[in-house]
């Protein structure tokens, strides 16, 4: 693992983000909670959480952080998309990108999950940092529009 001893600890936050497209119907039926395995979105959201906790366990050489907060929050881009958004805090000497990208894969694979027995055909795609702040690289944002 890199040395960060030396690093003055600072606020970070990081947000990324994950697709998942998907027939009509299997979206229209994650926001009926009308899926058999149960309430889709919010059993991702506690799995995205949980991946966030658990992110140095998963990435080897990533720091295990005390995370100040992680949200999983889920939107219907389109009629076959969903859009999964992820903000993870730390106050620490690295930063939490790792955590809040993990938290996207992780709540993007458990919809694929719970839904795969009607739509096998789903694909997870675009997951990727949308911001990171603090640290000595300061701010960065994605280019494009936010979502």
């Amino acid at each position: 693992m890199v040395d960060v001893s030396a690093k003055v600890p600072s606020a970070r936050v990081a947000r990324a983000e994950a697709r998942i497209l998907m027939r009509r119907e299997t979206l229209d039926a994650i926001y009926a909670d009308a899926v058999a395995k149960g309430n889709v979105l919010s059993v991702a959201r506690v799995a995205g959480i949980q991946g966030a906790k658990r992110t140095a366990e998963l990435i080897p050489l990533c720091h295990p952080l005390p995370l100040s907060k992680v949200s999983v929050d889920f939107t219907r881009a389109d009629e076959r998309t969903l859009l999964v958004s992820t903000e993870c805090k730390v106050v620490g000497s690295t930063g939490v990108e790792m955590e809040a990208l993990t938290a996207a894969s992780i709540a993007a694979l458990t919809v694929y999950d719970m839904c795969k027995s009607a739509d096998r055909g789903m694909t997870i795609e675009s997951v990727r940092l949308r911001h990171k702040s603090g640290g000595k690289s300061g701010d960065w944002d994605a280019p494009g529009p936010a979502e």
